[in-house]
């Protein structure tokens, strides 16, 4: 039996980063606090207008809920138009700020020739933020689940995302993404997989291997 060796690991031929709570911070409850008052909730319903946020987020990523739509849905009633341009501009600044120590990990990669495509369950205006932010041009491609119409962890946008990396073999193609069942379903069909805990050093152990190699 042969024990691959910490040393030497197989090379990769790609990676496939998760945006939110890898590359992007997750919000803080200010900011929530923020957003659920602008929306028109109590201070004290933070946990509720948070349950009313997720049970409609999912259509809303994947591109079935238009802003209108969505907010309709966690407010109860349609916001006037310019609350509306508010309620998405807070919303998106909630989801765009970035994790600068994972940030110079997508620079170490590319400097290293590895491909690098995000992937990433996120609507139309996150989307386009997010393709606006400088550190986008380290990408070789972008996967936003409100452009593909479905979210992970279905199985065909993984199979866009090792498509978009440009790899033929699952097994030489790294996903990381925070969400365990996310992982799973990328496993699923053969890629190998890093749940993201917050460490970058779990991200640099893979990626260093590949500089090594080139």
């Amino acid at each position: 039996m042969t024990i691959a060796l910490p040393h030497q690991p197989a090379e990769l031929d790609a990676v496939i980063f998760d945006y939110n709570g890898v590359i992007g911070l997750q919000p803080t409850v200010p900011m929530w606090s923020r957003l659920a008052e602008l929306a028109g909730w109590p201070a004290d319903q933070l946990g509720p207008f948070q349950n009313a946020f997720w049970s409609a987020r999912e259509p809303y990523d994947s591109g079935q809920l238009d802003d209108a739509d969505f907010w309709t849905a966690v407010l109860g009633h349609l916001p006037a138009p310019e609350l509306l341009t508010q309620l998405r501009a807070v919303d998106t600044s909630l989801w765009t700020r970035t994790d600068d120590r994972v940030v110079a990990l997508l620079h170490h990669a590319q400097r290293a020739g590895l491909p690098i495509v995000l992937l990433s369950n996120a609507p139309h205006p996150v989307s386009d933020a997010l393709d606006a932010s400088g550190w986008r041009t380290l990408m070789t491609d972008a996967l936003y689940s409100a452009r593909l119409g479905m979210n992970k962890p279905h199985p065909d946008i993984y199979r866009n995302a090792l498509a978009a990396t440009g790899a033929s073999d699952p097994t030489r193609v790294l996903f990381v993404d925070d969400r365990a069942d996310n992982c799973q379903a990328a496993a699923g069909l053969g890629l190998r997989t890093l749940h993201y805990t917050g460490s970058p050093t779990d991200i640099e152990a893979h990626l260093r291997l590949t500089t090594i190699a080139a």
